[in-house]
């Protein structure tokens, strides 16, 4: 978490001053005008985007070997993402479809149930997701004054979690051979806000999941098949993850000569 803040605040210190040798008119010249219709101006935009996330597992249930587990301690790791989007605007509004490839990480660990003269161990569930999003996302610039804009957003994303790249990893259970199955259709809700100069914007966004995302968690019971399972694993929970992007918008210029042919 602290390295996506820190990213954060480098990028507001960076963005601004690679404006600083950007080249400015006149005023009162022939192209002044013409050029003051930017690119989040125009009717439809498209870009691309990449950046980094950190992830929250809230666990509304985990159950081991018939205990639950009440305490749990999430451990963030950074993950990583590529998208690219369509942005249509009107006027202050914009709305904009994006379709992006996830990785996210997190980890969690517990105190293991054991006896009350057993000594403490501690069990650990790491988790590696791969997932193709589908966030359709509402805007609106508070701030609109030519290069320059912050928007505000939110709305709904769809996930695809890609099972078979996922990988979910049980450390120091009793159980052998433990599998997750994830939810393969998810549904999440985005918040956030995005600042734009000139092509160049970088937004800061809250994903909350609705639902939880596992689906079953099976292993090795060690006992003849047609017997009850001796242990039992219960692992239910929710994703939140927490991310910074960088990208570019589609922008046109008008050539002076143009302008003053016409």
């Amino acid at each position: 978490m602290n390295k996506v803040l820190k990213i954060f605040i480098l990028c507001l210190l960076f963005f601004p001053a690679t404006t600083w040798g950007q080249s400015h008119l006149v005023p009162g010249t022939a192209v002044e005008e013409p050029l003051k219709k930017h690119h989040h101006d125009r009717p439809v935009n498209f870009g691309i985007k990449g950046g980094f996330t950190s992830s929250l597992f809230l666990v509304s249930n985990l159950t081991l070997n018939g205990i639950t587990i009440d305490e749990v301690q999430n451990n963030y790791k950074i993950g990583y993402f590529g998208s690219v989007f369509m942005r249509i605007n009107f006027e202050r509004h914009f709305l904009q479809p994006e379709i992006s490839y996830n990785i996210n990480r997190c980890n969690i660990t517990f105190e293991k149930p054991a006896a009350e003269d057993a000594p403490l161990e501690m069990a650990s569930i790491t988790s590696e997701i791969h997932s193709v999003d589908i966030p359709v996302i509402y805007g609106y610039n508070v701030i609109k004054e030519g290069p320059y804009s912050l928007a505000v957003f939110g709305g709904p994303k769809f996930r695809y979690i890609w099972n078979k790249k996922s990988e979910v990893t049980f450390e120091n259970f009793d159980q052998q051979g433990i599998k997750e199955r994830l939810r393969p259709l998810n549904l999440s809700f985005t918040l956030g806000v995005a600042v734009t100069i000139s092509r160049i914007f970088f937004d800061f966004r809250y994903d909350i999941g609705v639902h939880n995302i596992s689906r079953k968690v099976t292993y090795d019971d060690g006992v003849v098949e047609g017997d009850p399972p001796a242990d039992e694993i219960r692992f239910h929970r929710r994703d939140n993850v927490l991310s910074f992007s960088f990208g570019a918008v589609s922008y046109t210029h008008l050539r002076a000569h143009e302008t003053l042919a016409n």
